[in-house]
């Protein structure tokens, strides 16, 4: 079954390709780790998850390179402002290495409580500092760059199909005189980007390296280029992100890396949508804002969290509130209730063969292949858990949609059923009327045990109790 994706490189659905047969270079942007992630941002992380494991259940081999960016970004993504680094070193009283590793470590953990796969490669920006070097050597070699105030750029007018991926127009972005640059005087065009900062701008830097150009750091949009090529290859299949990442960082991405190269690029862009609380999209801008952590001390599973985002669309905006995740818990936990009656009534999993079984993962695998459709999958869910299908053959669709969803469904062990001392009597009591024959007296108890919700099986080991479906 061929996999649907919307590529944002021509605002349309396409079927899936990749590169090399049943193989797929996936790229995600990973953390700035200058601060937490914000449950908007862990949004997106969900969304790239859930679309590797549909790869993976279509039996893609996927290797996926997610990078660290602890250094060069500034708080606004056209050059201006502070690097977000240092002005939190600044804040707490820290180094920028101390505040780095501090907030990886924060968001491994919050991507293990989420139980997102781990990426094949996890690449720290520092780590790669010569091969952001080497690319930026390219780009001046074919003639994109430029010298100004100490830092190089790059020319957006030299690279001719500059702002496609968010269809800006070259010629709406140009600005043909100096005195028309309001963020940066430096700069030829206010939409040209630094490519390597040197410290005749940021001399108390603390993150700096050497290099043909003086000591700097990189600009935060060469980073995810020389990485993603330095592990997928010049081309490669998707490149994913937030939608706050097209104008800019995804745009700038894609003008460095081809013209370098003089090739394409990335072959499907997708991107997913925003995360919005009572005041509009959630940013670490307004300060306070929500963390997995918090959710956490207030006593919700991880796993409630990602319900909540799989019952939304990633390209539809999705609206946070405690009394939606409030409901998106509750049902998550009726679901993991309906599993712990299949596996205490000796559900296991099985090859299905029944045409209702067959029909429903079919249904599934539609969902999830057309543009990872998870409303409706979960839609399935419910419908698989309320049909009247064998209960192995139910546990079993449920551990296989799972293997999209990421819920843990297969960590959901049995009860641990403790039996009222007044079923326990009930059954003595049959034992006894069997004993004596009285099976019109045996046949009663048995109902009356049924009455009370519990299932007695005879076998040759004496009676055996479960709880009623």
């Amino acid at each position: 079954m061929s996999i649907y994706l919307y590529n944002t490189m021509g605002r349309k659905l396409e079927k899936f390709k990749p590169i090399n047969d049943n193989e797929v270079g996936l790229y995600t942007c990973g953390p700035t780790v200058y601060n937490y992630a914000h449950i908007g941002n862990l949004r997106t992380f969900i969304f790239e998850d859930v679309l590797k494991r549909a790869l993976l259940h279509s039996n893609y081999k996927v290797k996926h390179v997610m990078n660290i960016t602890d250094v060069g970004h500034l708080t606004d993504d056209g050059d201006d402002g502070d690097d977000k680094m240092t002005k939190k070193a600044k804040e707490v009283g820290k180094s920028v290495w101390e505040i780095a590793s501090f907030y990886t470590d924060a968001f491994i953990n919050d991507a293990t409580d989420l139980n997102l796969l781990k990426p094949n490669v996890l690449c720290k920006a520092t780590d790669h500092i010569s091969d952001m070097i080497e690319l930026i050597k390219r780009l001046e070699k074919n003639g994109h760059t430029y010298i100004s105030g100490g830092n190089v750029y790059f020319s957006i007018d030299t690279y001719k199909d500059y702002g496609k991926l968010a269809n800006q127009n070259l010629d709406d972005l140009i600005t043909a005189v100096r005195d028309d640059v309001s963020v940066d005087d430096n700069k030829k065009n206010s939409k040209d980007f630094v490519l390597w900062f040197t410290n005749s701008k940021f001399g108390e830097q603390q993150m700096m390296w050497d290099s043909p150009w003086g000591r700097g750091y990189p600009g935060w949009h060469i980073e995810c280029s020389a990485m993603s090529m330095k592990y997928l290859g010049e081309s490669f299949d998707i490149h994913c992100g937030g939608i706050d990442a097209i104008p800019v960082h995804h745009t700038n991405e894609i003008a460095q890396s081809e013209a370098a190269t003089n090739k394409k690029w990335v072959n499907y862009w997708i991107h997913g949508e925003f995360l919005l609380d009572e005041t509009g999209k959630m940013s670490k801008s307004k300060g306070d804002f929500l963390t997995l952590s918090l959710l956490k001390n207030k006593g919700y599973d991880p796993m409630d969290y990602r319900f909540f985002t799989l019952n939304g669309h990633y390209r539809s905006q999705l609206r946070f509130s405690f009394e939606n995740l409030d409901t998106a818990r509750k049902n998550r936990v009726s679901i993991v209730s309906k599993i712990q009656d299949l596996l205490d009534n000796d559900a296991k999993q099985i090859k299905i063969v029944s045409d209702e079984s067959i029909s429903l993962q079919n249904e599934f695998d539609e969902c999830v292949n057309n543009n990872l459709n998870m409303p409706m999958a979960i839609a399935v869910l419910w419908k698989t858990i309320k049909s009247n299908i064998d209960n192995s053959e139910k546990y079993t669709l449920l551990l296989y949609f799972d293997e999209v969803f990421g819920l843990k469904f297969s960590d959901i062990k049995k009860r641990e059923i403790v039996i009222p001392n007044e079923i326990i009597d009930l059954v003595n009591l049959r034992i006894n009327a069997k004993k004596e024959k009285d099976f019109k007296k045996a046949d009663e108890i048995r109902a009356e045990i049924e009455k009370l919700g519990y299932v007695l099986k005879d076998t040759a080991k004496g009676p055996v109790l479960s709880k009623k479906l």
